[in-house]
């Protein structure tokens, strides 16, 4: 047979898009031709692919015109991931394996010279997509991976996932009347998850980590204020341990965006995602892009946390893209020639300095900057991008006697547990976490006593906050009202989100 049909797939944003692999052999001048809008990697098959195969034994046409086309023409094809369904064309054309067995299989997988097969980006992806695929009616066909992406792909549990190290255990199953089989993938375990650094080590700043449970509890945004050394990125790298565990379709989500970059760790599967980029990234490393599209920042911190230290030192244009994925929870990023959606649905935790100096309202050292300098400073954030955080606290300096003192304070797990019932009465009352409430939600599930809600209405008026901070506000407290257990929003609660609204002395 001189013509070959694969099925393999290629990464589209957050989409693994289905590709057929068409190989032909005709006679004619020895050639080896790729066509279908392949990039750089992928023409580069040809070589790997031609090696791969003469060094594990396997006969390569030689005196053959050689055509292989990936289907459709207008998607672009990228990366090492059509090598293996190229050399396994090649060789059902050449009669060398049993064609029809094809038709069952999805593969990909890059080639070394010698036949190994090497991990590709996106395994997730594809078997999310196969399982999509065959809910709405297409073909069951099982995935055929390298052994290191396997693992990864088998974690979609309705999808049969085959494994192999080296193309020439591809071969041997392929063969005609052959009993051997591809081992079927495992599924990577769900690890406890390993203890992280606790909140009690932390002295002192009482009032930071009741802010830091109040963001855990309702999802919420929350900047940090305070001069150097004061414990901001201490508490910020103890988010993570406050929120409650994945659901399984929360942690296939962020591990699929992580396989998309390449990034998908399998000791980390299930385990909320810490992102801390440096303060030099640009707005594209942030929230994504390039040629083809790859997930940013706020995309491979999908369900965790994204950390910003030293907030106003980020480019303003980066810090700005932000906006949009704040209140919506995705990104659309678009070019001339196609659009690509990635989620975006992040937790965000910044820290900043007062000032240049970073001594501004620190009673034991004096600030030596004047009120331009900081006003300069401070308003290298927008007061839209500002606007956008649910908290904004106050962490100050904290005095050497409370330093030399033995830890006090709850313990990570303590808050943890209260942050779980919490989350849980959201869950039952309302079906999504507190920072997510919509303004027609919050007149349904945000009611304060009369008392509260004058409160905030003269608070509101006086400090001429936006309705965008108002409806905050709410929220905030209703995260407050949930640690508390009451059902209705007291004024005390509603005082307390109000003041976790003030870090900078501003809305």
């Amino acid at each position: 047979m001189s013509l070959a049909l694969l099925h393999s797939r290629s990464l589209d944003g957050m989409s693994a898009v289905a590709v057929s692999v068409e190989v032909h052999l005709a006679n004619g001048l020895p050639s080896f031709t790729l066509v279908g809008l392949a990039d750089t990697e992928v023409k580069e098959a040809r070589e790997r692919v031609r090696a791969a195969l003469l060094n594990s034994g396997l006969s390569f046409p030689h005196n053959k015109r050689i055509t292989v086309n990936l289907a459709p023409a207008e998607l672009p094809k990228e990366g090492g991931r059509f090598d293996l369904p190229i050399a396994l064309g090649l060789l059902a054309a050449s009669g060398q394996i049993d064609a029809a067995r094809l038709a069952e299989l999805e593969c990909a997988g890059e080639l070394s010279l010698g036949g190994e097969l090497r991990p590709i980006r996106g395994a997730l992806a594809m078997s999310l997509a196969i399982s999509q695929a065959q809910h709405q009616g297409g073909p069951a066909r099982a995935l055929l991976l390298p052994k290191d992406s396997a693992a990864e792909a088998a974690l979609v549990e309705d999808v049969q996932v085959l494994a192999a190290g080296h193309l020439l255990e591809v071969v041997a199953a392929l063969q005609p009347a052959s009993e051997e089989a591809l081992p079927r993938a495992q599924a990577l375990p769900r690890l406890s998850e390993a203890a992280g650094p606790d909140l009690r080590d932390i002295k002192g700043q009482a009032g930071a980590k009741r802010a830091l449970e109040v963001a855990a509890a309702g999802e919420h945004s929350l900047l940090l204020v305070g001069p150097p050394g004061t414990g901001k990125s201490m508490l910020a790298q103890r988010l993570p341990g406050l929120l409650p565990p994945l659901s399984k379709e929360e942690a296939l989500a962020s591990a699929a965006v992580l396989s998309l970059a390449g990034q998908f760790q399998p000791q980390r599967w299930a385990q909320r995602a810490m992102r801390s980029p440096h303060h030099t990234a640009s707005a594209v490393a942030l929230v994504g892009g390039g040629s083809p599209p790859r997930p940013g920042e706020i995309s491979l911190a999908l369900h965790g946390v994204l950390f910003l230290d030293e907030l106003p030192e980020f480019n303003r244009q980066a810090l700005e893209a932000l906006r949009e994925p704040l209140e919506t929870g995705r990104i659309l990023i678009s070019r001339a020639a196609r659009q690509s959606e990635f989620p975006a649905r992040f937790q965000l935790v910044a820290a900043m300095n007062p000032c240049p100096c970073g001594q501004l309202g620190n009673a034991a050292q004096t600030c030596r900057c004047t009120p331009d300098q900081i006003s300069r400073y401070q308003g290298r954030l927008s007061g839209p991008f500002l606007d956008r955080l649910d908290i904004s606290i106050e962490v100050p300096a904290v005095p050497p006697a409370v330093l030399a003192a033995q830890p006090a304070g709850e313990a990570s797990a303590t808050v943890a547990a209260r942050v779980a019932r919490a989350r849980q009465l959201a869950l039952q009352r309302q079906g999504c976490s507190n920072a997510r409430l919509t303004v027609a939600q919050l007149d349904q599930f945000a009611q304060a006593e009369p008392a509260a809600l004058a409160f905030l209405q003269k608070a509101a008026e006086r400090l001429a906050w936006s309705a965008r901070s108002y409806h905050r506000i709410l929220r905030v407290a209703r995260s407050i009202a949930d640690l508390a257990e009451s059902e209705q929003i007291q004024s005390a609660q509603m005082a307390e989100a109000v003041q976790l609204r003030r870090g900078l002395g501003k809305s």
